[in-house]
């Protein structure tokens, strides 16, 4: 009877043991393979476009830190000219939240024109950002800025899927609650690895293509 208990224990540590070895491996793999195209601003390619992923805005219309961050550095390779137009993508899933309406708001109010800023509401997910600004904007090669926790992912899942992916940092402070953050993007990268390599899953409701090279005004509605 021990002998039967203390093979199952053995069994259960070897399994979790394994479990544990492919997750840090993936992580690794994510980070690693994608170092190259985690650029310097000055160092970043011209892009199609500068892609802005969302984070938490406020009821009063102000940014956190972190989106405030992401915003000033796709500032800087806009007017940089590194690319002609930004694609801001986040979520705008309620009238009472409005990640993308608060970010183009941002921009506009530092001169950049309305016309330049495409709008993705349904921005969810680093997922369903990527997808969108390929299959909805007809993006190709995009620079995504992003903090450094998040960047390694995000240029992951838009190079698995097709986007020539650059990334850039926009890590301009320290940030509360970074351990945290740090520890979640272990099993975040797992996931994406998932989605944007082996199931590729499309997100609901695409709706008609919006191409990056027109007008963004078009975007103004949900």
């Amino acid at each position: 009877m021990f002998k039967w208990i203390r093979r199952i224990g053995i069994a259960i540590v070897a399994i979790v043991a394994a479990a544990a070895a492919i997750v840090l491996f993936i992580d690794r793999f994510v980070v690693i393979s994608v170092k190259s195209r985690i650029v310097e601003p000055d160092e970043a390619p011209d892009a199609t476009a500068i892609l802005v992923l969302g984070a938490s805005v406020f009821g009063n219309g102000q940014v956190s830190d972190i989106l405030k961050d992401r915003l000033d550095t796709a500032l800087e390779l806009y007017r940089n000219k590194k690319a002609k137009r930004i694609l801001v993508s986040g979520d705008h899933g309620s009238v009472d939240y409005d990640e993308v309406g608060t970010m183009k708001r941002y921009l506009t109010d530092r001169k950049v024109p309305a016309s330049a800023i495409f709008m993705d509401h349904a921005g969810f997910s680093t997922y369903e950002s990527m997808y969108r600004a390929k299959a909805v904007f007809d993006v190709d090669r995009v620079i995504i800025v992003t903090q450094q926790y998040h960047l390694s992912r995000a240029v992951f899942v838009g190079k698995s899927l097709g986007l020539d992916a650059y990334g850039v940092a926009a890590d301009k402070r320290s940030y509360r609650d970074m351990d945290k953050y740090r520890l979640r993007e272990v099993l975040a990268r797992n996931k994406d690895f998932y989605l944007s390599r082996i199931w590729k899953p499309e997100p609901p409701d695409l709706g008609d293509k919006i191409p990056i090279t027109g007008d963004g005004r078009v975007t103004a509605n949900p």
